[in-house]
């Protein structure tokens, strides 16, 4: 870009604040900091529902794009190109209720994991879905991007917890789907729809969820291997023998930033009443090993905490392969990078460190055919920015399928300005 174009991009920018600050109050347009700067031009900051319909009705007349934003972590790093307005939800963060008798919480958008789990915690409940850094993981963004961690073996995913969505779409309109009590269903495949949509079909501002009681005595059981082929095996016995809270298996990269040297690694989280653990332990060790180191207490919980947050290299080709279980050890291995394994649940993150610009494309390629050959998928989490044209970030369905997914975003926004160009096939 020539320092005139930058210029002209400047004037135009101050010009779309101002807009928004017109339309909605002043101060609600700010500068993008990193990492929303990878992501959106301008952001603005909402505090209704009704301001959000304001906006949306402007951007179609406009023909704006937006794409809803809550740390810009997951959009900073697969958009090609940045829409025009992030729209934060910072300014909307309430919890609306919260029923812990009915074991059901419902909040604005821009509450954090963190916040939520901080006011159950009192009741002895959470919502159990651990992303990487729940506090910089908003509710909007959990169910839109669908993010999970290591408990998905025992609690599930969001889709899993979600009782009940209002989202902002085509026209400024308000819709709602499901409830706030687990009974009601009214709904239910729209918020399927919604779960995992990228910000593609609408702005989320509200979600009702399940929540659960926090287990007891959580304790993590942790042992390294020599060989890749023992650890797998070692994970296979221990999710045999025993319903585990996460099972993970983590190459020697990962491992080493945990502190466990260049091994592989078996990670096992368990929790009960004390007989149950007694019991745990015991099988445990023996499906591992001997070597097999017990924590408990505040030791498990900081050890899990960062087996939660583990980052990927931020110059990296980071992807997520969901297969059989029975094929997830195999793939992982042929994937030939790190790798962070969901044992038991079919998922897992893959990367290298760094990837050539002439070599992305080609090992995406080769990722995916393994996890079609297994009868899975994969979704790329991460890229290069130099390398995310070349790519595709998700794998493309049937053309039946295709078809069906490009009318929906045609009915959902026929305007074609909700993050666009940002979910399967381009859309």
């Amino acid at each position: 870009m020539t320092s005139g174009e930058a210029a002209e991009t400047r004037v135009e920018r101050e010009e779309l604040r101002q807009q928004i600050e017109r339309l909605l109050g002043a101060g609600r347009a700010r500068e993008p900091i990193a990492p929303e700067a990878a992501a959106c031009e301008l952001v603005v900051e909402p505090e209704s529902t009704d301001e959000i319909a304001e906006l949306v009705r402007k951007c179609e007349t406009d023909r704006l794009t937006l794409a809803p934003l809550g740390f810009a972590r997951t959009l900073s790093q697969i958009r090609t190109s940045r829409v025009a307005l992030g729209v934060s939800l910072a300014r909307m963060r309430r919890i609306i209720a919260y029923e812990p008798d009915d074991m059901t919480v419902v909040t604005e958008a821009g509450v954090t994991l963190g916040e939520l789990n901080r006011l159950c915690f009192e009741h002895r409940q959470r919502l159990p879905v651990d992303p990487r850094e729940p506090d910089r993981t908003t509710v909007g963004a959990m169910v839109g991007a669908s993010h999970a961690g290591p408990t998905r073996l025992s609690e599930g995913t969001v889709r899993d917890l979600l009782i009940g969505v209002a989202f902002v779409g085509h026209g400024g309109r308000l819709a709602r789907a499901g409830g706030r009590v687990v009974k009601n269903v009214a709904g239910y495949d729209l918020m399927k729809v919604m779960t995992g949509s990228f910000g593609t079909l609408g702005i989320v501002v509200e979600a009702a969820f399940k929540v659960r009681p926090i287990p007891e005595n959580y304790t993590l059981a942790v042992r390294r291997f020599g060989r890749d082929s023992e650890a797998f095996e070692a994970a296979v016995a221990i999710h045999d023998a025993l319903a585990m809270v996460h099972l993970e298996v983590l190459s020697p990269g990962p491992s080493a930033a945990l502190g466990y040297d260049y091994d592989w690694v078996v990670m096992a989280g368990f929790a009960g009443n004390r007989a149950e653990l007694d019991y745990q332990r015991a099988k445990t060790i023996e499906a591992l090993g001997s070597g097999t180191d017990i924590l408990e207490g505040a030791s498990a919980e900081a050890s899990f905490a960062s087996l939660r947050d583990m980052d990927f290299p931020a110059d990296g080709l980071v992807a997520q392969i969901a297969v059989k279980p029975a094929e997830l050890a195999r793939c992982a291995r042929e994937c030939s990078g790190e790798y962070r394994v969901h044992a038991g649940s079919g998922v897992a993150q893959v990367w290298f460190e760094e990837i050539g610009e002439g070599t992305a494309e080609q090992t995406v390629t080769r990722w995916r055919e393994m996890a079609r050959r297994a009868g899975g998928n994969l979704r790329v989490l991460r890229a290069p920015e130099t390398t995310r044209a070349e790519i595709e970030f998700f794998d493309r369905p049937s053309a039946g399928a295709f078809g069906l997914m490009k009318r929906l975003k045609q009915t959902f926004d026929p305007a074609n300005i909700f993050n666009p160009g940002c979910f399967v096939g381009g859309l």
